[in-house]
This record gives C-alpha cells, structure tokens and sequence, in this order.
C-alpha cells in the first residue's frame, strides 16, 4: 500500500487540532470536529488537513482512504495499561462481591501477589504470546499508542523479563508501545515477611533495579504506587528522585484508594501524570493544577471494583488540571480492552462532555506519555496515527456502550488495526 494517503469522505473528523501540549479548562472542551475536510499522510507524518475538493485536487497521486461516511479521530493514547500478565484473577471479582476489599485480597496473598506468583513462574515467550492478542484487542478499539508497565516481577530478573517482554512487542507489532518500570507496584511477599525487609526492597529497587533497567534502556518512565500499605510519600519520593537523576520520567499510582499525598507528591517532583485519584484531595487538587501535571483517570477500575464515588474529574478540569483517560488494563481490576468503554465511563461516570473525553484520550493521553509534541492531534508534522470509526457523529462513540464501532486504524501512517481494510483504496 502506497505511503501517500488521502484519507476523505469522513462525515466528521476529529482533528483535537491546538497547542501542542495538555488541555486544561475550558481548553478540554473542543475537540475541533470538522466537516467537509481531508487529512493526506505521507510516509509516518501528516501533511496537511483542509477541505476536501483542495486536498483531492492537489494530490492526484495519492492513494485515496475512502472513509465511506465514517468518523475520522486521531489514533486513541491508553496511558496507563498493565497488559503483560499471565493468568486471569476472576476469583478475585467474585471474592469483592462477597465484602472482602482490596487490601483485604492483598494480605491474603491475593491481588498483585497473585499474578507476581505466576509471572515469576512463566518465561518470556509465554508472556511475549499471552500479550500480543491482548493489544491487538486495544488495537482493535482504536487505541494506536499504549504505554504497558511491568510490576508483575517485583525482582530483578523479572523486572527485566518483563521489560524484555515489552521491548519485543514494541519491535513487532504496528501500535506505538511506551515502557514502564513499576518494579515499586508493590512489597513483596518474601520483604514484607521479615524484619528490615521493607528497607531492603526500596534499596534493591534504587541501587540495583534501576540501574540495571536504565543501563538496558528498557524504560522511559518508572511508576510507584503510592498508597497507604504500599509505598509512602517518603519511600515513594527517594525511588522517582532516584529515577528521574537515571533519565526517566516519572510518574505515580497516586491516591486510589485514599488521600494519602500522592498528587501532593506529584507536583512537586514535576511528574509527568498522577494516575487514578479516586480519593485525591482539594489540596491535591490544588497541587496538580499549580504543576501542570495530568490527572489519568482509570474509571472502568471504580467500575469493575463496584465503588460508587469516582475521580472528581469536573473538579480537577474546573480547577485548570489536564485530565486524561486510559483503560488500565489489568487482571485484577480492569480486565478491559475496550477503549471506548471508557469513553462512555467519562461521560455516564465522571460527568465529562463527548468533548472532553475525546480530547483526554488523545490530546492529554499524549501529554501524559510526553508525547503531546507529535501525537494526539489530526494536525500537519503530527504522527499519522488515526482510526476510522462506522458511526455518523462523534457523540455515538460513548453512546453505543461497549460496541465494537472501530472499522481500521493506522500508526505512523501504516494500518494497526486492519479490521475494514477493504475500505476501497481506490480513486
């Protein structure tokens, strides 16, 4: 298929056209859906976007993409996925069901625990074909970038396996992929058991750890869940201290399931985003908006775990904080790969425009990967990273609750999700 595509005939598309960096406020509510227009790639990059007759005129060679009536949207960013795992949890679903909570699971050996047990136990192969079909399934729901975090291995060589694991799936498959070192998802089992073991950890994770995982290049942020009876601020603030003087970013699993400081220490380290926020406080509230740091809300996790109160998400865009949207796509807690399920989520959940949730999973999706620069937006110098979606208006996109709408896909101009690839590339 030819590198010079013109992509027409779309009823709308969605360009989210605007600065290159996080929306906040009132900038969060448009989304620029445009009618009438054409978007031509070439090779990885978009070149221009204009009205259609233009377009077609001007560029007589390029291959034309009829979208047949479709709505056209940049490529949806899932900032926030733990996609290589071994085994389901699903008796964990039913076990919450019953009154025992999160925590509760947790100390049972349940939980992250659990799926450390079983990835421990499995090599890279095995993890490497488990994760594949699991994001050619976001693929499959409009997702053309996915950031995958590692924190099922919580010990140096499984660190590694599963930041290896990650690295051949970036290598292999057509979706942009974004690493994370969570090796502080959580304390494990054989540290928590002895006396001087919580200080053990956080030592091997800064001086051993990471290291290793910078001297590999294997990630490009390292991630802490900071939470009462997991990390505290402190421990949690000398591991991404330690992160960002090793190059990473950083980013935090911050206040989830209470305020615990976690958005407070967010800004103040500069990170990149603070994800979930369930529980984040005014003051955290007030903290993020001051640092620009993005707010990545998790809704479809409050769904699953059956919590009724969900992140503040009017507050924080009232409040000036860039809100992004991701699937947090996991075995315990978000078994989804459905993006637009989590568009639907923002709406029904959250209380957020079609609008917003379009631009906090691609605009400020971005941001929260550092990637606002080149991806998020239908604009000229941008990665052509767009999908195709069998729907009229882009309202129906939260609408149709958990349907399958996503006819193709492309990342740097090349198709990711061939779904409906006999869209007529033809004149």
């Amino acid at each position: 298929m030819s590198h010079d595509l013109l992509f027409v005939n779309a009823r709308q598309v969605v360009t989210c056209v605007g600065p290159a960096r996080a929306r906040r406020g009132r900038e969060m509510g448009d989304a620029a859906v445009r009618e009438g227009i054409a978007v031509h790639v070439q090779a990885d990059t978009i070149v221009d976007v204009g009205l259609e007759t233009k377009l077609r005129a001007a560029n007589p060679r390029a291959t034309i993409v009829d979208c047949q009536g479709g709505v056209l949207t940049p490529g949806f960013v899932d900032s926030h996925t733990h996609a290589v795992f071994g085994r389901a949890r699903y008796e964990e679903q039913e076990l919450r069901a019953t009154g025992v909570s999160y925590m509760d699971i947790a100390r049972r050996g349940g939980g992250i625990h659990a799926s450390v047990r079983d990835l421990r136990a499995r090599g890279e192969d095995e993890l490497f074909g488990l994760a594949e079909p699991r994001l050619a399934a976001l693929a499959a729901s409009g997702v053309t970038t996915v950031e995958v975090k590692s924190g099922y291995g919580l010990s140096l060589d499984d660190e590694l396996k599963m930041l290896r694991v990650i690295r051949r799936l970036a290598e292999t498959m057509p979706m942009r992929i974004v690493p994370t070192w969570l090796g502080a998802h959580e304390i494990p089992l054989e540290y928590r058991d002895r006396e001087g073991g919580r200080r053990e950890y956080v030592d091997r994770l800064v001086h051993e750890m990471l290291p290793a995982v910078a001297g590999e290049r294997l990630a490009r942020f390292a991630d802490v869940f900071c939470e009462p009876g997991v990390f505290t601020v402190d421990e949690s603030r000398e591991i991404l201290t330690a992160a960002r003087a090793a190059g990473l970013g950083i980013k935090l699993h911050a206040d989830e399931l209470s305020a615990g400081g976690g958005a407070e220490l967010a800004a103040s380290l500069g990170a990149t985003s603070a994800d979930h926020l369930a529980a984040v406080s005014e003051a955290g509230i007030s903290a993020l908006a001051g640092a620009g740091t993005v707010a990545t809300l998790l809704p479809a996790t409050l769904l699953f775990l059956g919590k009724r109160d969900h992140a503040p998400a009017r507050r924080l865009v009232e409040a000036g904080v860039p809100v992004a949207l991701a699937s947090d796509f996991n075995p315990g807690t978000s078994p989804t790969t459905n993006f637009p399920l989590v568009l639907t989520l923002g709406v029904s959940q959250l209380g957020l425009r079609v609008a917003e949730v379009l631009v906090a999973a691609t605009v400020n999706g971005a941001a929260a990967l550092g990637l606002a620069d080149r991806v998020g937006q239908l604009a000229p110098g941008f990665s052509a990273d767009l999908a195709l979606w069998g729907v009229e208006d882009v309202r129906e996109l939260p609408y149709w609750l958990g349907a399958g709408r996503c006819r193709a896909s492309w990342t740097r101009g090349k198709p990711c999700h061939p779904r409906d690839l006999a869209l007529a590339f033809s004149r």
